[in-house]
């Protein structure tokens, strides 16, 4: 059944957050303290990178070992954010939640040589889905980040991951969010037009729900050419995972081998 969207910006976050008994978020302050912590989109007390089997989430059914086509199935009108060839042998999926500080250190950390090995050499496809926000905050970054035009939107990303601490909050602040996203010519007229655009809310949750439905309950989570992975990947696991597929030996979940 489809949800009721209220208008207001603080209705319109929370919806898109879909947290009921979420965590709350940190100060900002706190932060960088959260590096050590779980961000689910479930009670405290859930780890969402435990490797536990469920077949609903919150009454929704969940597609078991889903294939790659299933993953790279769309449900709105909004592109895709991706970087690197259309055709390139193995694509990656990243789920993410903007207050994630786990999506922030893998941003920081690992992106960067994942980027330049794997992506500029067209061995992969990474496609971003930084829509399953987790908390009301992060719901207003996603409206942001999908605001500002679509050739920002990864600078966008890199620049909110960058200034996470900045705009982090227990409660909804669209200031501070700005304060980032003007930086890539996002102006507030547009910002404050979009955080009332329902058919945009609609989209935005229809994102989240489908990664919901292909088993996603925390962030950030990876599709790697299909297997999900629940974990904040490093290079070795990446290393691990991916060189595998680009030398034929392991099959993908398409039911037959990548090509080399």
């Amino acid at each position: 059944m489809p949800r009721r969207l209220a208008l207001s910006s603080v209705l319109a976050a929370g919806l898109l957050a879909g947290c009921s008994g979420a965590p709350p978020l940190l100060p900002a302050a706190d932060a960088q303290a959260q590096l050590g912590q779980t961000t689910a989109d479930t009670p405290a007390s859930f780890n969402p990178f435990s490797d536990r089997t469920e077949t609903a989430v919150k009454g929704r059914d969940v597609i078991a070992n889903p294939s790659l086509d299933e993953v790279l199935k769309t449900v709105t009108d909004l592109p895709e954010m991706s970087l690197g060839r259309a055709d390139a042998p193995v694509t990656i999926v990243q789920y993410a939640s903007m207050t994630c500080p786990h999506c922030r250190r893998f941003h920081a950390e690992t992106f960067p040589t994942f980027k330049k090995e794997y992506i500029d050499t067209g061995k992969v496809r990474y496609i971003l889905r930084a829509e399953f926000p987790i908390g009301k905050q992060s719901g207003m970054a996603t409206i942001a980040l999908r605001c500002a035009p679509p050739q920002k939107y990864f600078q966008l990303y890199e620049r909110l991951m960058a200034q996470q601490a900045s705009w982090v909050s227990q409660e909804v602040r669209p200031d501070p969010i700005f304060e980032v996203a003007k930086g890539v010519g996002l102006t507030r007229a547009q910002f404050d037009a979009c955080r009332q655009d329902e058919a945009l809310l609609k989209k935005l949750g229809a994102i989240k729900d489908r990664g919901r439905t292909l088993g996603v309950i925390g962030t950030p989570n990876f599709f790697v050419q299909g297997k999900l992975v629940k974990s904040v990947l490093d290079m070795k696991m990446i290393r691990e995972m991916v060189d595998p597929l680009l030398d034929g030996r392991v099959a993908n979940n398409q039911g037959g081998a990548v090509p080399r």
